[in-house]
């Protein structure tokens, strides 16, 4: 019988980041597609509701402690990540934070955390965990950028540079690993709601404002990312990689209508 397409069973995945927001999103839609769980929190207990949640649906799940900020806890990770299964086929490297602040109000302290943790961080779980990868002679790696990878935003430098250099690093790893079988891409989310800006999204006329600029009219839902990490994790994205998929509504395309809603368009 033909294997149906983007099934991820016998796959094992890990996804850091995994206690809430996009890092759940993405463990829901890899475990629906068959995938095993590996998932990552700095703190365990925070892992328990979604371990449950991922077992309740049929799927093997590994809870992990993991600061992407310390090089000996990432290596304790990987090492208790393989131990787990006996694989790794997956890696989302979704872990990541955020400061918002304009330009002058930025501390050496803020662009520490966030380059720390969004791109340093990215990188040494990339290498650690492409070690068994390599191995193996297979691996899909999709590293989390944003919509801030291709776009500058005020009150987003920081974070701006640490999306964009995920975006380089994905080619650079891309070129280096696909010898070994193993894929990098990068999925870049746009505004999406979650726990780290759920507040800006109680602003009413800001959300209009934002939908304004979005060619489908609204902001991310969940559900709408899942299609896209299911794909880069599959066997069917084998001849994609060092790419920056933008799942953003249509909001790169530009911020700003030519016309006026009210104007007939040609």
């Amino acid at each position: 019988m033909e294997k149906r397409l983007f099934d991820l069973g016998g796959r094992v995945a890990l996804i850091t980041g995994a206690s809430r927001g996009l890092g759940q999103y993405f463990g829901r839609a890899l475990a629906r597609a068959g995938a095993d769980l590996i998932i990552t929190s700095r703190k365990i207990e925070a892992l328990a509701d979604f371990t449950r949640e991922i077992e309740g649906i049929g799927r093997r799940v590994a809870p992990l402690a993991l600061d992407v900020r310390d090089h000996d806890s990432i290596q304790r990770m990987a090492a208790a990540a393989q131990a787990a299964f006996g694989r790794i086929d997956i890696l989302v490297n979704n872990a990541g934070c955020n400061v918002r602040k304009r330009a002058l109000e930025v501390t050496w302290e803020d662009w520490n955390l966030i380059l720390e943790t969004n791109l340093r961080g990215s990188f040494f779980v990339a290498q650690a965990i492409a070690r068994f990868m390599v191995e193996a002679r297979y691996g899909r790696i999709i590293n989390i950028g944003s919509e801030t990878s291709v776009a500058g935003y005020s009150g987003l430098g920081p974070y701006g540079a640490s999306r964009g250099g995920i975006k380089q690093l994905t080619m650079s790893l891309a070129h280096d690993w696909g010898e070994y079988g193993i894929t990098v891409n990068c999925l870049a989310p746009g505004w999406f709601k979650t726990a780290q800006n759920a507040v800006m999204y109680e602003d009413s006329s800001w959300v209009s404002y934002l939908s304004e600029r979005i060619p489908l009219g609204r902001p991310g839902a969940p559900g709408d990312l899942d299609a896209a990490v299911v794909f880069l994790a599959s066997e069917e994205s084998r001849y994609i990689t060092g790419q920056t998929l933008l799942v953003d509504g249509g909001i790169s395309v530009g911020a700003l209508r030519a016309l006026p809603k009210s104007q007939p368009r040609s």
